[in-house]
């Protein structure tokens, strides 16, 4: 027999768990509409070639968590592990940053995939939400995008938002860095995880991202970015710094933190959300500076910088958080028949307050009336219609106040207008 299970690392949102989605996700366009950035669609699928060439031949993505096939054509083809090289390419494909003004201001929010272990809110198909700010090379860009986050996540109802940033430097910078680990490593590697050993080879940056408790104790005492940013680096950090301090918002400098994509330079962030309980429930949204990307994908060069959030893992710590202010299914109007007769007039009022702009459902089916109310205190009615033979004789309605209990005859003409004086839109 088939197995119709989900597949592993996916998951079914309905009812209210795809309401909630569907608030998150309209949270943070309005932000983002707020802010100025215009949306825009790419493919779920591109070259593999783009992705490898975007997050770094180093990167887990690239290494691990790729879902790639080759199609019949032969082309090497994988679904997106994330969003931000798809957009560049974009960028690029379109010469957006010769026919819109400078910076370019996107936003995006789709599904995306990566083969990696299944986690409490992080799945192999999730919805990403982000924004990229394309080809101006300012501090203040960097900081709006940050500002963005933070906002974006008070809006939400995240308390405790822990903000970790660091500076990963411009190239020179991390050149230098990058031999400083490699002589740091290279007489201690040998006892350290086969990812540590592979990013030695290919990026010992990455070496300070490994989670492996051992190496852990071993990245601690490696030199830290700091000692090694050139002049221009540390201006602009502490340009970044000196303004998130002006704006009154509080962060941790992070020396560990270097993100997982090859891309980054300068300045990257973290967003951390600490429980009542001080516990840190780790990273809910991250972003950073890059130079080079466009480039990489074929443009020229233009100075970027973006953030993203999983919409998932949003969604289930919203609902763990505060699950008073979950959304919830409601209705405006429930109808209640009495007959068939009575049903298709009610069916009609459901049409007329529908075109009205009134949320209105009914069952179709014989029901109780003690049944039918059940149904409507299921879907959060606020209000009853109720009709049967004498009502529809006489060209009126019942309309029941489902929170007060208190029922009123309305004639049929006047319902639109009574339940706009009963209803907050």
């Amino acid at each position: 027999m088939a197995n119709y299970q989900p597949q592993r690392g996916t998951y079914d949102a309905y009812y209210e768990d795809a309401l909630n989605i569907e608030k998150i996700e309209g949270i943070l366009s309005s932000l983002a509409s707020v802010y100025g950035y215009n949306p825009i669609i790419t493919p779920m699928y591109e070259s593999t070639s783009l992705f490898a060439r975007s997050a770094g031949e180093s990167s887990d993505i690239v290494t691990k968590e790729m879902f790639n096939f080759v199609d019949k054509s032969g082309r090497e083809i994988a679904l997106r592990p994330e969003l931000t090289a798809g957009v560049m390419r974009a960028v690029v494909t379109n010469k957006l940053y010769a026919t819109k003004d400078l910076p370019l201001k996107l936003c995006y929010c789709g599904p995306a995939f990566r083969y990696e272990r299944p986690q409490q809110g992080r799945y192999r198909q999730f919805t990403q939400f982000g924004i990229e700010t394309v080809g101006v090379n300012s501090y203040l860009s960097d900081v709006e995008n940050i500002m963005f986050g933070y906002n974006a996540l008070q809006m939400l109802g995240f308390p405790h938002i822990i903000l970790k940033i660091n500076s990963i430097g411009d190239e020179e910078s991390r050149n230098n860095y990058r031999k400083a680990l490699k002589d740091f490593f290279a007489p201690k590697i040998g006892c350290m995880c086969d990812d540590c050993k592979r990013r030695f080879e290919t990026n010992p940056l990455r070496i300070l991202d490994c989670k492996v408790e051992e190496d852990q104790e071993i990245i601690k005492d490696a030199p830290k970015m700091s000692d090694f940013l050139n002049d221009f680096s540390k201006e602009y950090f502490n340009n970044i710094t000196t303004e998130l301090d002006n704006l009154g918002v509080e962060y941790e400098l992070d020396p560990t933190l270097v993100r997982g994509l090859d891309y980054y330079s300068h300045v990257v962030f973290e967003y951390h959300y600490i429980s009542e309980e001080g516990t840190n429930l780790g990273a809910i949204g991250a972003g950073g500076h890059y130079d080079n990307l466009v480039k990489e994908v074929g443009g020229p060069q233009l100075s970027s910088v973006g953030l993203a959030f999983g919409v998932e893992r949003l969604n289930l710590l919203l609902k763990e958080l505060s699950p008073d202010t979950y959304a919830k299914t409601e209705i405006d109007v429930y109808g209640i028949a009495i007959g068939e007769e009575a049903r298709v007039e009610v069916y009609h009022a459901m049409e007329f307050l529908r075109s009205n702009g009134f949320a209105c459902d009914m069952s179709f089916e014989n029901k109780s009336m003690g049944a039918s109310f059940k149904i409507a205190t299921r879907k959060n009615a606020k209000f009853a219609l109720i009709a049967g033979e004498d009502e529809i004789k006489n060209g009126v309605f019942q309309v029941k106040d489902l929170k007060k209990q208190e029922q009123e005859t309305v004639k049929a003409e006047d319902l639109a207008e009574y339940l706009q004086n009963k209803i907050e839109f």
